[in-house]
């Protein structure tokens, strides 16, 4: 008898033993891969995105009607035929009766004032000018928003492997408990076991709740990836592949790493002032952008002026007149003439169109100002953020994960040897569990922080291609984008 329990409580070490070996291994092995027929990586996501956006093939439409306009507003306005019959006698409307009846042809031309027409002109061009900064902008915002989006989905779809790789582990923990238990001769209680099922029913309901966030950004990433029936979409669908879904999208398991643009200024300890942070923001897209419109306001200030110079139109005629009662042919008459109108009552129209221009672009040039505080506080709160965030890295990676996989390692030895408590078994294997999404947490926080400050330094390129095209990245700033090598 005594060699039946010396044979049982062998069994139920060994079988212990086996379990803390897996539970310690664990951490160290990789995530299951998740079936999928296409993965979707990082930078194909944000290819699809950029292509498939609408807003940018608008923008280029919109550049093309305000070309177009800088053509037309820069032509004469067309001139004016007048074809009618002047002075004809009511007592008999004989045309031949009166030497003034005449058959008139008449012709008119306006010319607007001053250099009107060109200044409009260059104003449309130099609006047109801004489009492709817009659509460059656009294109880098998409990145972050999109980019983003997939580091949170990625983020979720690892913590889901996570904790299922964590979950048949807490099951082998509940079984030995329940054979400990029916044994008799472990330290294990009753309770132990319930515990064990408490934490598996926990983790059921961790896992359900990333179900539903991963299904949230299931949605919001087929609202930047989605395509319709369009005389290009086959050419649209090619980044994602002929069996891409948008339903329960699977991610690459691989996590980006981001090239940051301009890290030594980032990485410095020293804080730039604002004047010296500005240079480095003066070629960001929506920067020039708006500097185009204040351009272009401006040209609306040297428009305004030329108000105060008349129009003029020129205008001729031929009137044809019969033959008299008699018989004698009378001449006929040509006309010629010119208006302009003469602009002396100023104070309340020129002198307030000026007005209004200059404060127009007065108030243009607020929204550059704006906009570059903008930049500089986004790009001091990410800098502060991924400073902190390398610090809390390496806590994790040098002191506080240790510490956690020994605790979990001291715990369990203690608990097979009879010496543990089985409760602090499923407290450190919690904490170890939290700690690798912690980790993994911090990992994507410090991916979306590069993007966050990429955008920031994505400077003006040479737009000249860009005009009917949407490709507005060089190659080194794209693979900081999107995290190609």
């Amino acid at each position: 008898m005594n060699k039946f329990n010396e044979n049982r409580k062998f069994h139920m070490k060994f079988g212990a033993g086996i379990l803390a070996f897996i539970l310690l291994s664990a951490s160290a092995s990789e995530l299951p891969l998740m079936n999928a027929n296409t993965p979707l990586s990082f930078e194909k996501a944000i290819r699809a995105a950029q292509i498939n956006d609408p807003w940018l093939t608008g923008n280029v439409h919109k550049q093309r009607t305000i070309e177009s306009m800088s053509i037309a507003v820069n032509t004469l306005p067309d001139p004016k035929v007048t074809i009618g019959l002047a002075n004809l006698p009511t007592n008999g409307f004989d045309f031949g009766q009166e030497g003034m009846t005449q058959a008139k042809v008449g012709v008119s031309q306006m010319f607007p004032r001053g250099d009107t027409l060109d200044i409009k002109s260059q104003q449309l061009k130099t609006q047109s000018e801004a489009f492709p900064y817009q659509r460059k902008d656009r294109e880098s915002k998409v990145a972050v928003t999109l980019g983003s989006l997939w580091l949170d989905a990625y983020q979720v779809q690892q913590s889901i492997a996570l904790i299922e790789t964590n979950r048949s582990l807490f099951e082998q923990l509940a079984d030995v408990a329940a054979a400990s238990y029916s044994s008799a001769l472990g330290k294990t209680r009753q309770q132990d076991i319930v515990r064990a099922q408490l934490e598996l029913t926990r983790l059921e309901d961790r896992l359900d709740q990333l179900e539903q966030q991963k299904n949230r950004y299931d949605g919001m990433l087929a609202q930047w990836l989605t395509t319709f029936s369009t005389e290009n979409s086959a050419k649209y669908a090619a980044p994602l592949g002929s069996d891409f879904t948008l339903h329960n999208i699977v991610l690459n398991q691989v996590l980006p790493q981001i090239e940051l643009l301009n890290s030594d200024l980032v990485y410095k300890e020293n804080w730039h002032k604002p004047d010296e942070l500005v240079l480095y923001f003066s070629n960001h897209p929506s920067v020039v952008a708006i500097e185009k419109k204040v351009n272009a306001s401006k040209a609306g200030i040297k428009s305004a002026k030329q108000k105060y110079k008349p129009e003029w139109a020129v205008n001729a005629s031929y009137g044809y007149r019969g033959d008299d009662p008699m018989g004698t042919s009378r001449a006929d008459l040509f006309s010629v003439g010119v208006t302009f109108d003469l602009p002396l009552f100023t104070e309340n129209r020129q002198d307030k169109e000026v007005q209004s221009a200059i404060s127009e672009t007065e108030a243009v040039k607020t929204e550059k100002l704006l906009l570059l505080r903008q930049l500089l506080g986004t790009y001091s709160s990410a800098k502060g953020r991924l400073l902190r965030l390398i610090d809390r890295q390496n806590l994790y990676k040098t002191k506080l994960l240790p510490q956690i996989y020994d605790q979990a390692e001291a715990s369990l030895t203690a608990y097979t040897n009879d010496d543990g408590d089985f409760s602090e078994v499923v407290r450190s294997r919690i904490a170890v569990l939290n700690a690798e999404i912690d980790e993994l947490t911090l990992n994507v926080e410090e991916q979306k922080i590069r993007l966050e400050l990429n955008y920031l330094f994505i400077d003006s390129l040479d737009t000249s291609t860009t005009k009917n095209h949407m490709n507005l990245f060089n190659s080194r700033q794209y693979a900081a984008i999107s995290g190609e090598k």
